[in-house]
């Protein structure tokens, strides 16, 4: 398994590799991107736990690695992660559980 860190930036790469193979695609869900995480009447560390919520339900690491990156940046805790992790669990069951433990471990790693 790729850490969650090589993960994230395999992520960034493929964005880059789209830029250059489709700069339509890349700018339109780049541009999208930094409106919605841009301070408003949701900070950018609460669009940024909702977006780990809706990654757990989705299953997709590729987003948890990225987007438990920027709670952290944006000034989340450990305990506002894991409870973020406990109301995806809540609205996604067993499947959730499963990657909510991405979730964390991305959270421990980028806290390192």
């Amino acid at each position: 398994m790729n850490s969650y860190k090589d993960i994230a930036k395999d992520v960034f790469s493929f964005v880059g590799t789209l830029s250059k193979e489709n700069p339509g695609i890349a700018q339109g869900y780049m541009t999208l991107h930094k409106t919605v995480t841009s301070e408003g009447a949701l900070s950018v560390k609460e669009k940024e736990l909702i977006a780990i919520g809706i990654s757990i339900n989705a299953h997709c690491e590729e987003c948890l690695s990225v987007h438990v990156s920027a709670a952290l940046e944006a000034g989340a805790s450990r305990e506002e992660i894991v409870e973020t992790i406990g109301v995806a669990v809540m609205m996604g069951g067993g499947p959730a559980i499963a990657y909510g433990k991405h979730a964390y471990d991305a959270m421990m790693e980028f806290s390192q």
